[in-house]
């Protein structure tokens, strides 16, 4: 596997800390087995533990609980119901349409019904198998279609228009017609969803939650209970895994030990096994299209109607937004002049469908560069001269169809870098060559690039807090309201304030995120982490920097201005002192040695009600060129080699960010290509477990894996000139896709390839056979 060349990670005495590939702070204690989730926290005397009551019907009226043969079970302490909440019975979520346990109906096989308490973990599970339930089957919603035929929603559907989109089709010298439906995909975090609430003296809870949002599991907990939310404390070190799946959901877990907690006045934890895991928690929002596209000689698009239909599950969670950045996204990298996109939210009898990497980029993204791929093989044009025709233009063609100016645009050169180092000319003509003499084996290329917006959509979770303490020994302790789910955060953000303090990187230390310390805190996802969290932390940095910078003037007789911290020493034109020693110097005259950080991100704004604006601080970019191979009599397909060029502006670390970057694209290549989710007639997930879910594995990694970064900085004033790279490589991953149709049409000899994703072999197959 090849990769930009980081480099080597820096000894304790490097500085500066930015711009070095640092070790991830908790990695040696990672490999070593010492770095404690929440399952390894000691466990206080008199700990209960929880399982869930599953509905098994996909939507039912619920006419009674039958706990006798459960309560009968040894260790079995209760049996929790939605009458044992003493405070709200639904969720505290924006669209306050989700019960915390089913009510008077379930809306999907997995809904939790309520708990079994015991005091073993299997103790519990095993107890809650015997729970009877009387359930009064009724008609399920099981497919977007059947919830466009019944008009069943979440939330109202969304149209943006721009131009005529019925005048562009009607002069259009070709138009395309069609549908696809792009799949869900399970987040298959390595540590699952779990939660351990204690309770504390005068009606307060500390909560030990695997979450991407300590505040909202604050809130949520808090709600259910009744109380107000500072007697509730939500605290979390680390998570193994996120991608999404802990920004809502995991305060399930939480409020759900809270209410059995407060029942039996006595410490809980509750830790989904993984079959359950699959079936009470929400998925990557399955998409289905519907098309029609107008287009010239040159494949330059004229007109499109696109119709995305999301399989939203029983409730909203995250769902408008989720839809929302789908529609943001559709465009990609291109000027639609005439367009109109109809975004449909679809309520069916599934689990709650949530964030996952992307939070409805990617399904906005392939909508448009299938249509891309499917104007090439139409015209017999190569893919890349289409999707290069139709880029967004520096000073014309460069408003996108939400009325947001692409004022950072670097799509032309940087696919046309990409092209050159990935010799995609020469191995176009390569392949045709060799799919020529063979006759099984048929091979496929695509070069596809990525525009992706950052900041959140909901413009009020573009905040951060963070508090920076140094110690009189020198030693300085960071806490932030972001949270660490292994995607290198509070490495990023350590290195950022031992840069603005001048001091070396292993003299800082982030602790746990904790709603006692930052209050109020987004959730830690749309790319924004390191650029909400690590500017407020470098701002609370900053202002220590400047109180010990005023000290040393004074000392010294000179201005703060010319007083400089670098390389552990506080140097003034007169004098060069140890950090250490201006520290206890500073505390010894009363100098304030700790301070907040807020950070607000500016420039953006937008309509929610026609989705216009400017909801995005600016775009990260890149572009992969993947070359595939087909087995046309078994429908297998293998990734043989990838060429990425991304845009991460300046690095914070390097080497942590060609791991998102490799790390996005497989887990992309997964949806794409082999994590099917499946759904009987019943409305029961089939694919439930590892045996029938299949995540890519490190054999499903090509040989040939090269990365490399765009060399510039971000052009908007961001955190040391850098740029978000947690999901926008995910949609790299978009070129296997396209790589795997090329492959399909090169098969069938007709320039078709019809198929949905994933492009599972059974998928293949169907496509080399589709009429």
């Amino acid at each position: 596997m090849k990769t930009a060349a980081p480099s080597p990670i820096a000894p304790v005495t490097a500085l500066p800390a930015c711009g070095a590939s640092r070790a991830h702070e908790s990695a040696a204690a990672q490999v070593a087995g010492a770095a404690p989730y929440i399952d390894d926290i000691a466990e206080v005397r008199g700990t209960l533990h929880a399982a869930p009551i599953l509905s098994p019907v996909a939507h039912g009226r619920l006419k009674g609980v039958d706990t006798r043969a459960a309560l009968a079970m040894p260790g079995v302490r209760d049996v929790v119901l939605a009458r044992d909440i003493p405070g709200d019975t639904v969720l505290a979520a924006f669209a306050h349409d989700e019960p915390i346990f089913a009510l008077d109906t379930v809306q999907h096989v997995g809904q939790v019904i309520g708990l079994v308490v015991a005091d073993t973990v299997m103790q519990a599970r095993k107890a809650a198998r015997k729970v009877v339930l009387d359930i009064e089957a009724l008609p399920a919603v099981l497919t977007v279609h059947q919830a466009m035929a019944a008009q069943s929603f979440v939330l109202p559907p969304v149209i943006v228009k721009r131009g005529d989109a019925a005048a562009g089709l009607a002069r259009a010298t070709h138009t395309l017609q069609g549908q696809f439906e792009v799949g869900g995909q399970e987040h298959f975090y390595l540590e699952g969803q779990i939660a351990y609430v204690l309770p504390k003296e005068q009606a307060q809870w500390l909560v030990y939650s695997s979450t991407q949002h300590p505040g909202e599991a604050q809130h949520w907990v808090s709600h259910a209970l009744g109380l107000d939310n500072h007697r509730v404390q939500v605290e979390c070190r680390r998570m193994g895994g996120g991608f999404g799946g802990k920004e809502t959901q995991s305060g399930h877990l939480a409020v759900w030990a809270a209410i059995a907690a407060n029942k039996l006045k006595c410490p809980v934890k509750m830790r989904l096994d993984r079959d359950d895991d699959f079936m009470i928690t929400g998925k990557r929002h399955p998409f289905a299209y519907h098309y029609s596209v107008g287009f010239d000689d040159a494949g330059l698009i004229t007109g499109l109607k696109l119709t995305m239909l999301a399989n939203c599950g029983f409730s909203a969670d995250l769902s408008g937004p989720v839809a929302d950045r789908a529609v943001f996204h559709a465009d990609n990298a291109y000027f639609l002049s005439d367009v109109e996109i109809a975004s449909y939210r679809c309520k069916t009898n599934t689990q709650s469908h949530t964030a996952f990497r992307g939070f409805g980029g990617p399904q906005g993204v392939i909508a448009i560069e299938t249509l891309l791929g499917d104007i090439a093989r139409y015209l017999g044009r190569d893919a890349l001269d289409v999707r290069q025709r139709n880029l967004y233009g520096i000073t014309e063609r460069n408003t996108t169809h939400y009325q947001m100016p692409v004022e950072d645009n670097i799509l032309q050169p940087l696919l046309s870098k990409l092209e050159a180092t990935s010799s995609y000319r020469e191995r176009r003509r390569q392949i045709a060559a060799w799919n020529a003499q063979s006759p099984v084996l048929k091979r496929g290329l695509a070069l596809t690039p990525v525009k992706f917006g950052i900041s959140f959509t909901a413009t009020l979770f573009n905040q951060a807090g963070a508090l920076v303490h140094v110690y009189t020994d020198g030693s300085v302790m960071v806490n932030h309201g972001g949270t660490e789910m292994g995607q290198g955060l509070h490495t990023k953000v350590a290195q950022i304030v031992a840069d603005e303090l001048g001091v070396p990187f292993e003299r800082v230390l982030v602790s746990a995120s904790d709603t006692a310390r930052v209050p109020n805190a987004s959730a830690t996802a749309a790319s924004s982490g390191t650029d909400l969290n690590g500017r407020a932390a470098q701002f609370a940095a900053r202002n220590v920097r400047d109180n010990l910078a005023a000290f040393v003037a004074g000392m010294d007789g000179c201005g703060a201005g010319a007083v400089r911290l670098a390389g552990g020493r506080v140097s003034s034109p007169k004098a060069s002192h140890a950090f250490d020693d201006v520290v206890r110097l500073a505390y010894a005259n009363r100098i304030q040695l700790w301070s907040d950080g807020f950070y607000r991100t500016p420039k953006i704004h937008y309509d929610k009600a026609t989705l216009t604006g400017r909801p995005f601080y600016y775009f990260a970019y890149g572009a992969a060129c993947t070359e595939v191979v087909i087995d046309t009599f078994t429908g297998e397909s293998r990734v043989l080699k990838v060429d990425i060029l991304h845009d991460v502006g300046t690095p914070i670390n390097p080497a942590i960010d060609i791991g998102q970057i490799e790390g996005g694209f497989v887990q992309g290549m997964g949806w794409l290509t082999t994590e099917e989710l499946v759904w009987d007639a019943k409305g029961r997930l089939a694919t439930h477990a590892p045996s029938t879910y299949k995540i890519p594995t490190a054999g499903d990694v090509p040989a040939h894996f090269k990365v490399d970064f765009w060399p510039e900085p971000n052009r908007e004033d961001n955190v040391f000139g850098s740029k978000a790279v947690g999901e926008p490589p995910f949609m790299l991953a978009i070129s296997v896709w396209e790589a795997v149709r090329d492959a399909v049409a090169a098969a069938r000899g007709d320039g078709i390839a019809r198929m949905d994703a994933p492009a599972t072999a059974e998928r293949v197959l169907s496509g080399l056979k589709a009429r």
